[in-house]
């Protein structure tokens, strides 16, 4: 059975944590991303859980512009870098907290892993977007479809780890 100062320590982590990602992602919601939706009447890469095809990616950097695309670089990517790191961090330490001595540790250990690979995916999904803005007009197909599944692969990993972290819960 865990001691009260580790599940103390993993609460405690797990709210800090989540606060400064609530933080991160309703700036990102109600500022970067909404600003980018505005100027282009596009929804943003970060904001395509479904994903999107090279004809999508072309529409929006080209909607974009110049100044568009440096606001995307200069100040959604580098609150984007921040915040998969606090999601993940929200959700390993909160699986640590509730799940320890309530499920298995085999499947507290996958849903650490998912948890990791949903911010794993969410690096790569940034990445691809950080490319495709540099080499504006150029477009790789390869690069775009990557990107897209990197994407879809964050959704649905974000999902399965939030899963996780209630089933621990429940």
């Amino acid at each position: 059975m865990m001691n009260q100062n580790n599940t103390r320590g993993f609460r405690q982590t797990a709210l800090i944590c989540a606060l400064c990602g609530v933080v991160f992602y309703v700036l990102m919601l109600t500022v970067t991303l909404a600003h980018l939706e505005s100027m282009t009447g596009h929804v943003p890469f970060d904001m395509r859980p479904t994903g999107y095809d090279a004809k999508d990616a072309a529409e929006l950097l080209s909607a974009l512009g110049d100044s568009g695309r440096r606001y995307y670089l200069t100040r959604q990517v580098p609150l984007d870098m921040v915040y998969p790191a606090l999601l993940g961090l929200t959700l390993v330490f909160t699986l640590q907290w509730l799940g320890r001595g309530y499920i298995s540790a085999g499947l507290l250990r996958v849903g650490v892993i998912v948890a990791i690979s949903a911010a794993a995916c969410e690096y790569a999904e940034n990445t691809g977007i950080v490319v495709m803005i540099l080499n504006w007009p150029t477009l790789s197909h390869h690069l775009v479809t990557a990107t897209s599944i990197a994407s879809v692969l964050k959704a649905v990993l974000t999902t399965f780890a939030v899963l996780f972290v209630l089933f621990a819960a429940g």
